[in-house]
C-alpha cells in the first residue's frame, strides 16, 4: 500500500488542491509500523488512502484543510470519473424538513386532537435546530475533537458521498455489519483523529440527523454498495 509523507508548511499555506504538489513528496511504499513512532498515519474512509504527518505538524484549521485535500487529491487520482466533490463544494446548505402545513386543522391519532399552526411551527423549529447543530459539529474539527484539525466536511462537503440510506450494511473497514453511527465513529477515529462518540451523545445524534437530512429524497435501500 502506498503511503505519502506530508510535511505541512507553517507559512504561505496553500489555497487549492492543485497546488498540493509543492509540499507533498512521495516516499517508497511503507507499512504503518515503519513510520517513525512519533509520526501520525491518517487514513481516509476508503480504508486504503493514507498519509503520514510529521509529529510537529501544526494543529489548526488551515493545515487540517490541507491534510484533507491531500487525502482527497490522492483518492481522486484513483477515481478520475468522480465529480461529486466539485459539485458539492458549490453548495453549503441545510436541506429543509418536510412541509407539514397540510395537516393544520386535522387530527392525528390520540396525540393531537387538532393540529394547529403552532404545532407545525414547533415541529419545524425544533427539527431545523437539531439538524443545524449536527451541521455545526460536522463542519467543526474542534467540536469533533480532532487532533489534526480535520472536520467531516473537508472530505464530505455538505455530507456528500455518505449514503446513510444504505445502512445497515457490511462495512469492510469494521469487518462486520454496521449502522450509520458505526461508520461515523470509524471516520471520527481515523480521518478525523478524534475520540468515538457514544450512541446517545448529542453530537452523534446531531451528526446522524444532519447526514440523513442532506440525503432527503433518496430511496432507502439497506445493504446497497
Amino acid at each position: 500500500m502506498n503511503r505519502m509523507r506530508v510535511t505541512l508548511v507553517t507559512t504561505g499555506l496553500l489555497g487549492s488542491v492543485a497546488a498540493l504538489g509543492a509540499f507533498i513528496a512521495f516516499s517508497r511504499p511503507a507499512s504503518v509500523t515503519e513510520a517513525a513512532s512519533n509520526d501520525l498515519v491518517v487514513q481516509l474512509c476508503d480504508n486504503e488512502t493514507t498519509i503520514t504527518l510529521a509529529a510537529d505538524t501544526p494543529r489548526n484549521r488551515e493545515n487540517g484543510a490541507e491534510i484533507a485535500d491531500a487525502l482527497m487529491s490522492q483518492w481522486k487520482r484513483k477515481h478520475p470519473e468522480s465529480t461529486w466533490v466539485e459539485e458539492e463544494y458549490e453548495k453549503h446548505v441545510i436541506v429543509p424538513p418536510a412541509d407539514n402545513r397540510h395537516l393544520i386543522g386535522k387530527s392525528q391519532g390520540h396525540t393531537y386532537a387538532r393540529i394547529t399552526e403552532r404545532d407545525i411551527a414547533t415541529w419545524k423549529r425544533e427539527t431545523v435546530k437539531f439538524v443545524a447543530d449536527g451541521s455545526r459539529v460536522f463542519h467543526s474539527a474542534d467540536a469533533l475533537g480532532s487532533e489534526i484539525a480535520v472536520s467531516c466536511d473537508m472530505c464530505h462537503p455538505d455530507a456528500a458521498n455518505t449514503h446513510p440510506e444504505t445502512y445497515p450494511k457490511f462495512q469492510e473497514q469494521l469487518g462486520r455489519m454496521a449502522l450509520l453511527r458505526d461508520m461515523i465513529n470509524w471516520c471520527i477515529e481515523h480521518p478525523v483523529r478524534g475520540t468515538p462518540l457514544a450512541a446517545d451523545d448529542p453530537k452523534m445524534r446531531g451528526l446522524e440527523a444532519y447526514i440523513l437530512a442532506q440525503r432527503t429524497g433518496e430511496k432507502l435501500q439497506y445493504g446497497k454498495r
